[in-house]
C-alpha cells in the first residue's frame, strides 16, 4: 500500500467483499488497501477475475443484491475536508446517491451494455445532470451538447439526440466519459475504458482522458489488464491477484524493478514489438484458482515459478517495504519466513 499521507481523497482499508450464490460464497475482494491521492492517478492491474471491478463497485456501493461488503472501510474526503465512511452508508440512501455520480463517477467497462438502447444519449446524460444539479431541461440539454463537444464528438448538437447503437464503439466510449464528467466529479473510476476498441481509437480515448484529468484536476483510478495503458496513464500502480494487492509501487518501481513473481510474469506475458524469430510469448502457468475455494497460504503459490514449499503453502505473506514507495507481499522478500497464518 502507498505510504499514508494527508493528500488522499479516497482511501480503502482492508476491504473484503463476497457474492453469495447457489454454488457457495465467491470471495471476490480479500483485504484490499489502497489510496487515491488528490489530483493524481493510480492504476489497478491484474488478470480477469482478480477482483478489480468488484473493488470499484464496492467503492460506489454498486454491488448486486448477491454481493456484500463483509469487512473494511472506504473513506472519502469531501470538499470541506470532512472524511466520510462510504461503507457505513445505505446502498440506496440519499447520501451515497449524492456522492455517486456527483463526487465520484465511473466509466463502465462496456458502453453498449451500460447505456440504455431505448433512450437517446441526451436523455441519459441529462438524467445524470438533473439528478445532481438544479438545472432546467433546456439547460441540461445545452450542458449535454457542451460535454459531447468537449469529448470530441463531431456535430454534437445533432448527435446528442441519437441512440447509442447509432454511435461507433469509440463514440459510445466518449459518450460514457461525457456522462461521467456531467457533474464535475472529483474522482473518476475508469473500468477498462479501452476494451474492444482498435488501437487508434484506444490512443484517442487515452489522450482524451489525460487532457480531461488535467483540465478538471481529477483524481483517477484506472482499472485494466493492459500494462501498456498503465505505463502511459498512471503514476502509482497496484498489482492485484485473487482479490488481494500483491505488489504496489510507482510505475517505475513496477516496470523497472518488479519484485513479486506474479508481477514479473505479467510483464513477461506482454508481446514484444521486436523479438527473435520463432520466439513465443511467455504465459503464466495454470489459471486463476476458483474464488469459491481460495488456496491456503499465498494466493499465488499454485502458479508460482519461485514456490518455496510449505512456507508459501501454509502461510500468508504480509506487505513488506522494498523501497521508499514500493511494497510486496511475497516470502522471497520477507525477513520472516513464517507468519503463523496457517
Amino acid at each position: 500500500m502507498v505510504d499514508s499521507s494527508d493528500n488522499w481523497i479516497l482511501r480503502v482499508s482492508n476491504l473484503e467483499a463476497k457474492f453469495l450464490v447457489d454454488e457457495g460464497a465467491v470471495h471476490a475482494v480479500n483485504g484490499v488497501s489502497l489510496e487515491v491521492p488528490a489530483g493524481e492517478s493510480i492504476g489497478i492491474v491484474g488478470e480477469s477475475g482478480c477482483g478489480k471491478t468488484a473493488t470499484a463497485y464496492s467503492i460506489l456501493q454498486l454491488l448486486p443484491s448477491t454481493g456484500k461488503i463483509t469487512n473494511g472501510k472506504i473513506e472519502y474526503r469531501a470538499k470541506d475536508g470532512t472524511v466520510l465512511d462510504l461503507t457505513a452508508m445505505k446502498t440506496e440512501g440519499r447520501q451515497i446517491r449524492s456522492i455517486r455520480g456527483g463526487d465520484i463517477s465511473m466509466i463502465f467497462q462496456e458502453p453498449m451494455t451500460s447505456l440504455s438502447p431505448v433512450h437517446t444519449v441526451c436523455n441519459q446524460i441529462c438524467e445524470a445532470i438533473r439528478l445532481h444539479q438544479p438545472l432546467t431541461e433546456k439547460q441540461a440539454r445545452n450542458r449535454a451538447i457542451e460535454l459531447l463537444a468537449m469529448v470530441a464528438i463531431p456535430d454534437a448538437k445533432r448527435r446528442v439526440d441519437e441512440y447509442p447503437f447509432q454511435f461507433s464503439g469509440g463514440m459510445r466510449q466518449r459518450a460514457m466519459i461525457a456522462m461521467a464528467l456531467a457533474c464535475n466529479p472529483r474522482v473518476l473510476i475508469a473500468d477498462e475504458p479501452t476494451t474492444a476498441l482498435d488501437v487508434t481509437t484506444q490512443a484517442q480515448v487515452l489522450k482524451l482522458m489525460n487532457r480531461i484529468q488535467d483540465e478538471f484536476d481529477l483524481s483517477l483510478m484506472l482499472i485494466t489488464h493492459d500494462l501498456g495503458v498503465i505505463a502511459q496513464m498512471v503514476s502509482f500502480v497496484y498489482v492485484m491477484y485473487l482479490g488481494k494487492i500483491v505488489e504496489s509501487g510507482t510505475v517505475y518501481d513496477i516496470f523497472d524493478n518488479p519484485k513479486h513473481p506474479y508481477t514479473r510474469d505479467l510483464i513477461k506475458s506482454v508481446p514484444k514489438l521486436r523479438g527473435l524469430r520463432g520466439e513465443r510469448v511467455a504465459a503464466i502457468k495454470g489459471s486463476v484458482p476458483s474464488a469459491y475455494r481460495l488456496p491456503t497460504g499465498c494466493s499465488f503459490h499454485t502458479r508460482c515459478r519461485d514456490y518455496l514449499g510449505d512456507v508459501c503453502r501454509l502461510n500468508t505473506p504480509i506487505p513488506e517495504k522494498v523501497g521508499e514507495h514500493h511494497s510486496v507481499s511475497c516470502f522471497l522478500h520477507s525477513p520472516v519466513k513464517e507468519t503463523g497464518n496457517a
